[in-house]
């Protein structure tokens, strides 16, 4: 497995450009292309929005990366390289200068220019606009833009500066020394402006979207499909070889398998957990295993009874027994997690908790005498209520866990699925006791997961709201060497086993079906970042 942490820029004592070479797709010599370039992938869910602004899943991510593109992007092996920004620089993490191309275009034709990019960080930190994606704008610490999010400050006092057409400039609060790599999360792609003003909230539709990716939006029929088409215009178009992609949401990983056995389908985004080993057995040139940059967790509602106590969610989290859902739920080499940070995030070796050195049955006792201090017992069963979204994977993992729950500390589990769009609302809402949910690094470095668990990031999940943690986190963003961080992210690790807001259950390894004449297939980029400009197809 390999790991990157190219993303890193160090303190320069003098402004040095960061430049790199531009990998496209790459077709090996001797390579027979298919006569017709075009795939269809499967997606986890219908995308709730187009907006890069306002996305917040991996349904939604999948698809903006084809039509979006933000200053930088991934080559396979999960480096950072250049996308809209050919080159940039820094001499103290502080100041970033980033270089445009000057033939990155619109689809339309329009350069895309240094503006844009000023405008549409404006509009997604306008408090106005209420971006779902402000908790994650507010760690980038460019320049007062926590205070602008919050309604404290005014709009234009915000550190971005367009230089020029093809120069940008941003100014950070403090140091971030993987700032260049958030860039490319959707909520700092561009947007059009002149677009945006002629359709308003219509502008995401078919027709309407004006993008500057390797594709552009052709069809999008709601539940069924949607139908990108190369975009001509894409300033790396030479590159790419695909014609046409198509995604079609799957909330069953069944009726995804069977698409793809029909032909119908090429890339699935998952496979059924029951039958992960009979496709690695006779699909060994499609079945394909991942490494992804992803925890599988469960967040406990630490606004309401029960789960506002401690020893609650620590009970249920040990009685989880996170061995049985990865070797006889899951399937796919998911690996037990006892931590938050991803196990493979580079840069950051978290100390396990002590409670994941004991054996299931001191687990077990342990969360009964919990729930008994606090007056569960047989008379007096824990009840809850446990919400996921559709998925046949969440599923069985939810009715293995609740078979744990039931057989160990006697609880009552209801569970609750809903669609993707029903399940984001209740999961802000906070409309549950127990959540099932996950979260994908944007970047390549712990704090991606550790400052989701801040009392003020709108990804928290569990609501949870500690001045100790936030304290930590804030120490890990001021330490100048990445041993000091690292020790800032232990306690971080360590303070989240005490309290107990989350319970982790394990870190990905994503299987998937991909057809045998699918080239360019990424095998190394942990974050699961596929660029089908990327992506060919091969002749039979």
């Amino acid at each position: 497995m390999k790991h990157t942490t190219s993303w890193k820029v160090s303190v320069l004592s003098a402004l040095i450009a960061a430049t790199f070479s531009v990998q496209s797709a790459t077709v090996p010599d001797g390579t027979q292309l298919a006569e017709t370039q075009k795939i269809v992938r499967g997606n986890d869910a219908e995308v709730a929005t187009l907006d890069p602004a306002n996305a917040e899943g991996l349904p939604e991510m999948h698809v903006l990366r084809d039509l979006f593109e933000g200053l930088v992007i991934q080559d396979s092996e999960g480096n950072v390289i250049p996308g809209v920004a050919e080159s940039w620089e820094t001499s103290d993490n502080k100041t970033f200068v980033f270089h445009l191309r000057k033939d990155a275009k619109w689809s339309n034709g329009d350069p895309v220019t240094a503006q844009d990019f000023v405008y549409s960080l404006k509009r997604a930190a306008d408090p106005n606009f209420a971006s779902a994606n402000g908790w994650y704008l507010k760690l980038t610490k460019i320049k007062n833009i926590q205070d602008i999010i919050n309604g404290e400050a005014p709009l234009d006092s915000l550190g971005v500066k367009a230089v020029d057409d093809y120069t940008l400039k941003y100014e950070l609060d403090s140091q971030v020394p993987y700032f260049v790599a958030m860039t490319a999360h959707s909520s700092m792609m561009p947007v059009h402006k002149s677009n945006l003003e002629q359709f308003g909230d219509k502008w995401t539709r078919p027709g309407n979207m004006v993008s500057n990716g390797a594709f552009v939006l052709k069809n999008w029929v709601i539940n069924e499909r949607i139908e990108l088409a190369r975009n001509t215009q894409y300033w790396d178009n030479e590159h790419t070889v695909l014609n046409q992609v198509t995604y079609i949401p799957f909330e069953s990983q069944t009726a995804a398998m069977n698409r793809y056995a029909s032909g119908e389908v090429d890339i699935t985004s998952d496979v059924p957990t029951a039958m992960a080993p009979k496709l690695k057995k006779e699909q060994p040139d499609a079945y394909t295993v991942v490494p992804l940059l992803c925890t599988y967790y469960y967040a406990f509602n630490t606004t309401k009874a029960p789960f506002n106590d401690p020893k609650v969610r620590q009970a249920v989290s040990y009685t989880i027994m996170r061995d049985v859902i990865t070797d006889g739920v899951t399937q796919v080499g998911n690996l037990p997690a006892y931590t938050f940070a991803h196990k493979y995030v580079a840069g950051f070796d978290a100390t396990q908790p002590d409670y994941s050195k004991w054996t299931q049955k001191q687990r077990d006792e342990k969360a009964k005498k919990l729930l008994a201090e606090v007056g569960y017992n047989d008379a007096n069963p824990l009840d809850i209520k446990l919400l996921y979204n559709t998925s046949e994977s969440n599923k069985s993992i939810a009715v293995a866990i609740t078979s744990m729950l039931n057989k160990n500390l006697g609880a009552k589990v209801e569970l609750e699925n809903q669609e993707w769009k029903s399940y984001l609302v209740a999961r802000r809402e906070g409309n549950f006791d127990v959540l099932r949910t996950s979260w994908c690094g944007d970047y390549n470095e712990a704090s991606t997961f550790l400052s989701l668990m801040t009392s003020d990031n709108a990804g928290n999940r569990a609501f949870y709201k500690s001045k100790a943690y936030d304290k930590i986190i804030d120490g890990a963003l001021a330490a100048t060497t990445d041993v000091e961080r690292a020790r800032f992210y232990n306690q971080a690790e360590s303070l989240l086993a005490q309290d107990m807001p989350i319970a982790p259950i394990y870190y990905y390894m994503q299987a998937r079906l991909v057809r045998p004449t699918v080239g360019g297939f990424p095998m190394n980029n942990v974050e699961g970042r596929i660029y089908s400009k990327d992506l060919y197809v091969k002749a039979k």
